[in-house]
């Protein structure tokens, strides 16, 4: 069993950029109802460099962002790192450069995958859209089977 960490990042007041943050919200709910010890759940409004300390104390990482990208509903794709340089922009890090930091920082390199959730609307606003809520539920479901499975829980059917 290792130990995981899912980690949100979007702004909760922009519609569906919310999609993240709502994500970890429900699977701190679930990881709770499940008792799962070793699976972290965090969030904040972009990712930084510090988080590279965060992720260096797990074997797998799930970053979790709302995508404006042509995307199916729900995509994940595992991480590499890369040194690519950091822009000073909305979500400046990426999550590949957090993971660079964090194999030369503290010669560790947790296995890693972006969640990208669909989003459709990026108003300053709230909620989350209807399309982009369904994108939502979909991820859940996908993120609960990839911990199961990381977990070797069976998995029973209702």
């Amino acid at each position: 069993m290792s130990k995981i960490l899912i980690y949100g990042y979007g702004n909760p007041g922009r519609q569906d950029d919310a999609l993240a943050n709502e994500l970890v919200k429900s699977m701190e709910k679930w990881i709770a109802e499940q008792n799962l010890l070793d699976v972290d759940c965090d969030s904040n409004y972009q990712l930084n460099i510090e988080d590279a300390e965060l992720i260096s104390h797990y074997d797998t990482v799930f970053f979790v962002d709302a995508s404006v990208e042509p995307i199916e509903d729900v995509e994940i794709t595992e991480v590499k790192p890369s040194d690519a340089k950091v822009e000073f922009t909305m979500h400046a890090v990426s999550p590949a450069y957090v993971l660079d930091l964090c194999q030369k920082l503290y010669s560790k390199t947790p296995t890693t995958y972006l969640v990208h959730i669909k989003g459709y609307e990026w108003d300053f606003m709230m909620p989350i859209s209807e399309k982009a809520r369904r994108n939502l539920q979909k991820a859940f479901s996908l993120l609960k089977y990839k911990v199961l499975i990381d977990h070797q829980i069976p998995i029973l059917k209702a």
